[in-house]
C-alpha cells in the first residue's frame, strides 16, 4: 500500500468519527452481533462471556480492528471514549465500572499502578509482546518489566496550525501560552499535568523539574493568557482546527497528521523549546470482568497485521516493529509522525509525581474558574 492510499484510509476513518467526539461515549462497534441480546451472547472456551468493554481515546483504533477481532475470536467489543487521562482516572478511581481494557498514558500507568488500580499481566497470554514489540519499549521506567502495561503508541505534543492564518511557522510555546497574537483563535489541552509541564518547557524547565514556585508562576501566566484562549479542548483539537474554529492548537502529532490528510493548509511543529513525549498503553484495570478476553484482545492488537491496520488509520508512531515493517517508507520517514532526532533530543517523558500532580490539578481548577 502506498502512502496516498494509507492517508485515504485515515481520512475515511476520521470521516466516520468526525463530530462524535466525547459524545461518542456509549458507541458500540458490534459487527455481525448488532441487535443481539444478552441472552444470545456466546460463551468462549475460556468460560468468559463473548464480549469485552474497551475504554479508549477518540480516533484511536483501526477502521475494522474491532470487527476483525470479533471475526477471529467471537468476542464482541464495546468501545467507549474518554477525552483525557484525568477523566479516565476519575472514572476508575471509585472502582472499575466494567471495563476490560483501558489506554492510559505513561505517567498515568505509573499513577494507577501505585494506586492498585491495574491488574498484573500474564505474558504467557500475550506472546506478540516478545515477538513484535521494539526492544526500547519492553522495559520502561514508568512500568519496569512491563508488569501492568503493553505499548500501544508513542507520541509527541506540539502546535497544529492553519498555514494561511499564521505568520511563518509558530515554533514557540509563546504563541499558545504568552501572546495575544491569535486572540480567540487558540485551543489548548484540558489535562492539568500536560499543561503545567509544557508551560515549564516554555520557561526553560524540565517537564520533571517543576517546583511549587514554578506552579504559582505558571498559574499566573495561564490566568493572564486565558482571555486569549477559545477552548480547553476535550481531545478534539484537530477538529477545531479543521472546522476553522481556531488557527493554532496544542495537540498530539498523530491527531494533526490525521487532519493534514483532509486539509493541506494544516501544519504541525514541535516548538523550539522542546516538548513532552507520551506513550499510550494497553492495560487491564483491576476488577475487569473478562480478563482472559482482555489478554486475548491486547495480544491481537500487538499482532503485526492488526498493528499495521491500526497504524494506517491513526497515523501515530508505533512501538510495534513488526507492524512498522509492513508500513510504507512515506510513513516511516514522515517528520510529523517521527520527529527528527535533534527535535526529539529536546523532548522528555513525564514522570508521575503524586504531590505535584495534586498541585497541578488544584491550580488548573483555579485557572479554569478564573
Amino acid at each position: 500500500m502506498d502512502f496516498k492510499t494509507l492517508l485515504d484510509n485515515a481520512q475515511n476513518r476520521r470521516s466516520l468519527l468526525k463530530g462524535m467526539g466525547v459524545a461518542a461515549v456509549g458507541l458500540t462497534f458490534t459487527g455481525a452481533l448488532a441487535g443481539c441480546g444478552e441472552k444470545e451472547a456466546k460463551k468462549l472456551a475460556n468460560g468468559e462471556e463473548a464480549k469485552l468493554n474497551f475504554y479508549n481515546w477518540d480516533t484511536y483504533i483501526g477502521e475494522t480492528t474491532l470487527e476483525d477481532f470479533k471475526g477471529a475470536s467471537g468476542v464482541d467489543v464495546n468501545m467507549t471514549l474518554f477525552a483525557s487521562n484525568d477523566e479516565l482516572f476519575a472514572k476508575l478511581k471509585a472502582g472499575n465500572p466494567g471495563y476490560d481494557v483501558i489506554v492510559p498514558s505513561n505517567d498515568f500507568v505509573e499513577r494507577m499502578a501505585a494506586a492498585d488500580m491495574l491488574m498484573p499481566l500474564d505474558f504467557a497470554q500475550i506472546p506478540n509482546f516478545e515477538k513484535n514489540v521494539a526492544p526500547e519499549f519492553k522495559d520502561v521506567p514508568y512500568d519496569p518489566k512491563r508488569k501492568y502495561s503493553m505499548p500501544y503508541t508513542w507520541l509527541s505534543l506540539g502546535i497544529g496550525y492553519r498555514k494561511s492564518k499564521v505568520k511563518g511557522t509558530p515554533d514557540s510555546w509563546k504563541v499558545l501560552f504568552d501572546s495575544d497574537e491569535y486572540k480567540g483563535r487558540i485551543a489548548v489541552l484540558s489535562e492539568a499535568g500536560d499543561m503545567f509541564r509544557l508551560y515549564g518547557k516554555y520557561l526553560g524547565k524540565s517537564v520533571n523539574g517543576l517546583t511549587e514556585a514554578d506552579i504559582k508562576t505558571i498559574e499566573a501566566l495561564m490566568i493572564k493568557q486565558k482571555p486569549n484562549i477559545k477552548a480547553f479542548h476535550e481531545d478534539n483539537g484537530q477538529d477545531l482546527l479543521l472546522k476553522g474554529e481556531v488557527d493554532v492548537v496544542l495537540e498530539y502529532n498523530g491527531d494533526i497528521a490525521q487532519a493534514m490528510v483532509e486539509d493541506e493548509d494544516i501544519g504541525f511543529v514541535i516548538p523550539k523549546e522542546g516538548s513532552q513525549l507520551n506513550s499510550d498503553n494497553l492495560c487491564i484495570p483491576k476488577g475487569a470482568p473478562r480478563p482472559k478476553n482482555a489478554h486475548a484482545f491486547i495480544n491481537y492488537l500487538l499482532d503485526a497485521e492488526a498493528g499495521k491496520k491500526i497504524t494506517e488509520t491513526i497515523l501515530y508512531p508505533t512501538p510495534n516493529n513488526a507492524a512498522k515493517a509492513l508500513m510504507p517508507d512515506d510513513y516511516k520517514n514522515n517528520p510529523v509522525i517521527f520527529p527528527p532526532a535533534d527535535v526529539l533530543a529536546k523532548c522528555e517523558y513525564a514522570k508521575f509525581n503524586p504531590e505535584l500532580q495534586a498541585k497541578y490539578e488544584e491550580a488548573f481548577t483555579r485557572v479554569r474558574a478564573a
